[in-house]
């Protein structure tokens, strides 16, 4: 990196940003996911969770320095509380990423230590960082001195063979000497050498007594555990022995059931609760204005799939939206049609 970029993180933002509500909304988060929670997904999940925190999909610091920057952190207004997950190893790239994510507005910077994918491995990001807990400590070190909002970590278990638990709490004894006192932990160890990446979210064993551990043995960090999770019993299970608990996949798939009630059951906020059909109608005017300004129908309405599952007419929704939302000249009536076969 040169010279030009280095100065601009030698000194942390003036700014204090009030970090209490994204403190508060670690309690319940959903969980960044490639191809999933990018800002369409996220608008719409605001819709059904006024206060859970929301991640956008991991952006390596590459795609960051070099790329089309704009893009990749452009989210809107009604996100918040929003956090930026990012990918990379090198202390100086990420601290300069993680003070573009304070200049545009995110409430919180992550740092990857948990995609096992073979694409990331190769460029030393996610996963493949629990075995360098020094380095790991070294950039988030450097992400706060760039910084005044709260940066955080998400990783494993473990690794391949490095997946004690004695591993595990010495990783994150290291670590947290860089100040870092938020980790998220998925509850599987990741196989770096075998398996793709839908595989480590689903044959390594879920673990979630070692994430309880964690916490016991360090009671002054705050642990969100990730990794299974389902249902709202469980999440208020798991909060008798953590501090938050991320969910990913159920809350994407099937979102109507948890993010609906996250809000009065985990917040202590018992504003009324749309219908699934007030909550579609209500995302209608987002559509549009998405359209409008160049966006595939498609790529809005893909994160709604979820929003009728198991109801009457939720198949044939998804399917009208399917077949139809990626054709050339698709815009919100073809959703407005979907809707129809839900409607009553």
């Amino acid at each position: 990196m040169n010279e030009n970029h280095t100065s601009n993180i030698s000194v942390k933002s003036t700014s204090t940003p009030d970090n209490t509500r994204v403190s508060k909304a670690r309690r319940f988060s959903v969980a960044p996911m490639m191809d999933w929670t990018d800002s369409h997904c996220r608008s719409f999940h605001r819709l059904l969770t006024h206060n859970a925190l929301l991640y956008t999909e991991m952006v390596t610091t590459g795609a960051l320095i070099h790329g089309h920057r704009e893009r990749f952190l452009r989210y809107t207004a009604d996100e918040h509380p929003v956090a930026l997950q990012l990918g990379g190893s090198n202390p100086e790239e990420l601290a300069l990423c993680a003070r573009m994510a304070e200049d545009h507005g995110y409430d919180e910077v992550n740092l990857n230590v948990g995609c096992p994918s073979d694409r990331v491995q190769n460029n030393m990001i996610g996963a493949c960082l629990m075995e360098h807990p020094q380095r790991v400590a070294d950039c988030l070190a450097k992400m706060q001195d760039a910084v005044n909002i709260p940066v955080t970590i998400k990783h494993r278990l473990g690794i391949d063979e490095l997946d004690s638990q004695e591993y595990l709490l010495g990783f994150i004894d290291q670590v947290r000497q860089s100040g870092c006192s938020t980790f998220i932990v998925h509850a599987r160890k990741a196989i770096l050498q075998g398996l793709n990446p839908k595989q480590n979210r689903e044959i390594p064993p879920l673990c979630y007594d070692r994430v309880y551990e964690v916490k016991q043995v360090f009671p002054d960090l705050e642990i969100i555990i990730n990794g299974g999770i389902t249902s709202m019993d469980a999440c208020i299970t798991h909060l008798q022995h953590v501090d938050g608990v991320m969910i990913g996949r159920e809350a994407y798939q099937n979102p109507y059931p948890l993010l609906s009630q996250v809000d009065a059951l985990l917040f202590d906020d018992h504003h009324p609760v749309a219908s699934r059909q007030a909550i579609a109608e209500a995302f209608i005017p987002y559509i549009e204005a998405q359209v409008a300004l160049g966006a595939p129908l498609y790529a809005i309405t893909k994160h709604l799939l979820g929003l009728f599952h198991g109801q009457r007419g939720g198949k044939q929704f998804r399917r009208h939206i399917s077949e139809n939302g990626h054709k050339q000249a698709a815009g919100p009536e073809v959703f407005i049609q979907a809707l129809e076969f839900v409607t009553g």
